[in-house]
């Protein structure tokens, strides 16, 4: 499988600039298994949350030791404490404790729900792949990322590249719709949130690497 590599505000192409890239089957080549996708994409979001809610139970609660009033001939309802759930600062009926969300979920199922995200975005044309010198900017400007992905009529992108340079994060910090992350930091929400995904040659063969590991073809 390849994929032709684009070449966006470039006279000629440049060494590091091929015109078109080998795409590994075992990654960018599997169907699309949407029970295994949404494991992995909700074992990545609960591995988010805090999990350190946390509310007083009546007994949590400081005070109401003491019996408000007598049990019978003041013509009130019973009470024993004026911490219950019933009063006023009293405490809550079914508290929130600190618990751990977390979901396991095996390293090889995760690696194969991302290599099926990358492959549906390959199968939908959603994949873009640039030579490395296409991100590189000597200083960080915003209005020069903007023109190269408007040559690219890109809007909604993520761009991933091998390591994330301080100029081209410099420059996409304020831009809506665009983020970037290096090869290592791809996850299925991050990969699912774009429309198109702009990648860097020697950042697709550090993917392939990582998700090829430990997988037989």
């Amino acid at each position: 499988m390849s994929l032709s590599v684009a070449l966006a505000q470039q006279s000629a192409p440049s060494a590091d600039a091929p015109s078109d890239v080998e795409l590994s089957e075992v990654v960018f080549g599997q169907q699309f298994n949407e029970p295994l996708v949404h494991q992995a994409v909700v074992a990545y979001l609960a591995g988010g949350r805090q999990g350190t809610k946390a509310q007083k139970t009546r007994s949590d609660v400081r005070g109401g030791g003491r019996k408000p009033w007598r049990q019978k001939s003041t013509g009130r309802a019973r009470a024993g404490s004026s911490r219950s759930p019933l009063w006023r600062g009293g405490g809550c009926t079914f508290a929130a404790r600190p618990q751990d969300h977390s979901v396991k979920l095996n390293r090889k199922m995760y690696r194969g729900a991302v290599r099926c995200i990358f492959s549906d975005i390959v199968r939908h044309d959603r994949l873009i792949v640039v030579p490395p010198s296409s991100l590189l900017f000597d200083t960080p400007k915003t209005k020069a990322l903007v023109a190269k992905l408007a040559a690219l009529e890109l809007d909604n992108v993520l761009i991933i590249a091998a390591q994330v340079e301080r100029n081209l994060y410099l420059s996409a910090r304020n831009l809506h719709g665009v983020e970037v992350c290096d090869a290592e930091a791809i996850n299925p929400v991050l990969l699912m949130s774009y429309e198109k995904v702009l990648v860097t040659t020697d950042a697709l063969k550090a993917i392939e690497e990582r998700l090829t590991e430990g997988c037989s073809a």
